[in-house]
């Protein structure tokens, strides 16, 4: 037997469109859509659960949503803001743990397993946790609370807005059997489709199904699918940690082919890494996109710069020239979005140039007076325009 984990699992609440409903409070309350224009034929990148009663959610048409919904009041996305309220939200997880695993701006996996001798059960720190968003930054998150990351980001999910749920041993197994076999990790449509054709629609049923007979229709898959199913999720908490590489990406709830809000999570992504190299005292000199299709596949496109560098605007420059060759040539819906760097040098010993660069400098000084209003004000003080 090993140790026994206790894994909480933060996810905040209809995130974007509360970003919006808590910067302007006269939205409270009301159908609030984030996405693109109907003019550049947009689509909805989140919805207030005000919005969601009308049947709008991630990834519909814009023009879509404002049919069912004439009423609803629509906000174009505002990456950096987000960016800035989810390392605030960050800071908060890591009064109580150093073992936090991001898996989008909105949801995180936190072990507390090493925390409960200073603070208590790991009920005590999910809640102190949920009650210090809400005090701080008046946002909402629902909180699972397990011994493994399925079960726990299974927890989170079930009484939204506002949960707070905790599966034990003792009533795991009454929690998940009467759940859908498309509330398993892995669990797809297709292998829905697939699922369901044999008669397993639950997954008591899937739990209950023989493993050879498993086999024949998920193939590979069978054994991992058959575990979730009982439960049993042994994949640890990955903490990042800033090594030989700074990297930021985003999970989509659903797929996302808007070329306009793909660019715009990406500038916030690209901002948000310059950042940190400039405060890590790192350049860069090389730069990756990594996109993940609707279907899982995950490819990356690099580019090597000249020079090493932590300055955004050559950082945003080359992403974006990489993302529209990209774009041209193998566009998709994506499920994930990422930017990062790598080939890490000490700022200031990369190869020097012959001549003073007056343009780099200049965005050297904008990035310097940027970096001091984010550190004073927060990271919506001052936007960059592109």
């Amino acid at each position: 037997m090993g140790i026994s984990h206790q894994i909480i699992h933060v996810d905040m609440d209809a995130f974007f469109a509360s970003v919006e409903q808590l910067d302007n409070p006269e939205l409270k309350d009301r159908p609030v859509i984030v996405g693109g224009s109907v003019e550049q034929r947009g689509v909805v990148a989140a919805a207030s659960y005000a919005a969601r009663k009308f049947g709008i959610h991630s990834a519909m048409p814009m023009s879509q949503a404002l049919k069912v919904c004439p009423n609803a009041i629509v906000m174009p996305v505002r990456m950096k803001r987000y960016v800035e309220i989810s390392n605030r939200i960050h800071e908060i997880f890591s009064r109580y743990t150093s073992q936090i695993e991001p898996i989008s701006l909105d949801e995180a996996f936190l072990d507390v397993t090493g925390s409960i001798q200073l603070f208590g059960s790991a009920e005590k720190i999910g809640r102190r946790i949920k009650d210090e968003i809400k005090a701080e930054l008046g946002l909402v998150a629902s909180v699972g609370i397990a011994s493994n990351k399925f079960l726990a980001k299974l927890a989170s999910d079930l009484e939204k807005p506002d949960g707070f749920v905790i599966i034990k041993e003792q009533n795991k197994q009454k929690i998940l059997d009467p759940l859908p076999i498309s509330k398993i990790w892995g669990v797809g449509k297709v292998t829905e489709k697939a699922l369901k054709t044999a008669g397993i629609n639950t997954i008591k049923q899937l739990r209950q199904t023989q493993p050879e007979y498993l086999k024949t229709i998920l193939g590979n898959q069978a054994t991992d699918i058959l575990s979730l199913a009982q439960g049993i999720d042994n994949r640890e908490v990955e903490s990042v940690h800033i090594t030989k590489s700074i990297s930021s990406e985003h999970t989509f709830a659903v797929d996302i082919d808007d070329k306009g809000i793909l660019l715009s999570v990406l500038l916030g992504q690209v901002e948000e890494v310059a950042y940190r190299l400039r405060k890590s005292g790192f350049e860069a000199k090389t730069i990756t996109l990594k996109l993940r299709y609707g279907n899982f596949e995950t490819i990356t496109r690099s580019s090597t710069l000249d020079k090493a560098t932590n300055v955004t605007e050559t950082l945003w420059q080359e992403a974006k020239a990489v993302f529209l060759k990209w774009h041209k040539k193998s566009a998709g819906s994506l499920r994930l979005l990422g930017f990062g760097t790598s080939g890490l040098v000490t700022e200031g010993t990369g190869q020097k140039e012959l001549f003073i660069n007056h343009e780099e400098e200049k965005q050297k000084r904008i990035d310097k007076a940027f970096d001091k209003i984010k550190d004073r004000y927060g990271d919506d003080a001052v936007r960059r325009g592109k």
